[in-house]
């Protein structure tokens, strides 16, 4: 036994970083444990968008018998900031403080916005059901104002800390953290979707406030952690007799630079793609291909992990080299395969191939977002981090939100054409109006081919100029 323990501590010892998922992403600038803890504030973002998106968007409708436009309303009030995320990047590029910080409190703001949003909501929801002996009009305030608090800690949190990542990795190791950036907020995603749905099992309003409200508790507290001796003070770099730049002009001279427009409509177009089916995957598979409740909430974790292994490759691909944009673009071949995929199981009636081409639209989507966000680190210079990745962010959460209200929206509108024999009788299915989302994400992605290819750097090594011949003697 004790050679076998032996050899077991010298076959471990000789596992490298490689081996091991993201243990070289530490750096001696930015260690290991340093890097997890900064890593939190993803979680407590994953963590506000399930809760927005998927549990309340049930419980609203469900349990408290909400009527669906209003939380149609209510869940899109966070995409109201999402524009102003270049703002807020910038801001945090030029903070003035004697304290010598510039990101750290504009995430501490994001994150008591996300708390102070958190904590009056449960209340607000309650109201706004018409559990109350007085008028209903203060809970649709106040829940307004809980969703639009949420929404803009939410995106200031996560703009200014994928910023504040950025100053403190060296530039080497920054594909690789931004995937374990980004595979920690689909950890935070996954975990408190779980979560949320054991402890919400027995509802009930009582229930519902300690959730929620636990949920606020556990932002502040991971957040405060995160930041903890993380930004180092410069005092002198934040004074404020030096020179503060418009935005305005700020935004002309990154925008002017290096075909920052077209990276950002390829940004825009494919997230589009990739965020359409979003809402639409879980009833697919249960009303075309008739799987059961189980099946289709397992996508989620197929379609995460997907995900996850296409962060991992492409901060492989990255960290031996490869183009930013080459990831990005091989994001979306895979995913034209991935809908390819999903329309071909609703003929064939395979759920296989569905699930097929669900992981590989999370790994399709994974390539695609951690080429355009590291292609966005790589671009930013040293005083116009924050502005760069505040630009992705906005285009990135706007381009999502438009693409899943207009899935909706298109699936319903083809469903009635195809119903009412508009579209002809070969048409007349229930898949049709889903396949028209389908095929119009393909379409985007080929759009998105089409912004990427012109960025996509020349990697075939110049040509050597002809020598000239020595002269005869």
């Amino acid at each position: 036994m004790t050679r076998l323990g032996a050899s077991m501590a010298r076959a471990l010892q000789r596992v490298g970083p490689g081996m091991l998922p993201f243990a070289d992403a530490a750096t001696a600038e930015l260690p290991m444990g340093r890097l997890l803890r900064l890593a939190l504030f993803q979680v407590t973002v994953g963590m506000a968008a399930v809760l927005l998106i998927g549990t309340l968007n049930r419980v609203m409708i469900v349990e408290l018998a909400v009527p669906a436009w209003i939380v149609a309303v209510m869940l899109s009030l966070p995409l109201i900031f999402a524009p102003f995320r270049a703002l807020v990047g910038f801001r945090s590029d030029t903070h003035r403080s004697v304290l010598g910080w510039r990101r750290v409190p504009y995430i501490w703001f994001g994150t008591l916005l996300q708390f102070g949003g958190l904590a009056i909501m449960p209340f607000a929801l309650l109201i706004l059901s018409g559990d109350t002996t007085g008028s209903a009009w203060p809970g649709h305030v106040a829940a307004a104002l809980a969703f639009v608090l949420v929404g803009a800690g939410l995106h200031t949190t996560q703009t200014v800390g994928l910023a504040l990542a950025t100053d403190l990795a060296p530039a080497h190791a920054r594909p690789r953290v931004v995937a374990l950036l980004c595979v920690m907020l689909l950890v935070g995603m996954v975990v408190s979707a779980v979560a949320f749905g054991l402890l919400l099992a027995d509802f009930s309003a009582l229930r519902l406030i300690k959730v929620i409200q636990g949920a606020a508790l556990v932002t502040i507290v991971l957040n405060g952690i995160a930041l903890w001796k993380q930004e180092p003070r410069a005092p002198g770099r934040t004074a404020r007799e030096l020179p503060r730049p418009a935005f305005s002009e700020s935004w002309a001279l990154y925008a002017g630079r290096g075909r920052a427009r077209r990276r950002l409509v390829a940004t825009g177009l494919g997230t589009a793609a990739f965020s359409m089916q979003d809402i639409l995957l879980e009833p697919y598979g249960g009303q075309i291909l008739h799987l059961p409740v189980a099946a289709t909430t397992a996508l989620t974790a197929l379609l995460a992990a997907g995900g996850g292994l296409g962060l991992l490759i492409a901060a492989r691909w990255l960290d031996r080299g490869g183009d930013a944009f080459r990831v990005a673009a091989s994001g979306a071949v895979v995913g034209i395969a991935a809908f390819s995929a999903v329309i071909f199981a609703a003929p064939l009636d395979s759920a296989r191939l569905f699930a097929v081409g669900v992981g590989l639209i999370g790994l399709g989507g994974g390539l695609f977002a951690h080429g355009t966000l590291t292609a966005s680190m790589a671009k930013a210079g040293p005083e116009d981090t924050g502005l760069a990745l505040g630009a992705w962010g906005a285009v990135q959460a706007s381009a999502a939100g438009l693409a899943i209200a207009a899935s909706g929206i298109l699936r319903d509108l083809g469903a009635h054409l195809a119903e009412s024999g508009r579209l002809g009788e070969a048409m007349n299915l229930p898949s049709t109006g889903y396949l028209i989302v389908y095929h119009l994400e393909i379409a985007l992605l080929f759009a998105t081919l089409l912004a990427i290819g012109p960025l996509v750097r020349d990697v075939r090594p110049a040509r050597r100029a002809p020598q000239p011949l020595p002269r005869s003697a």
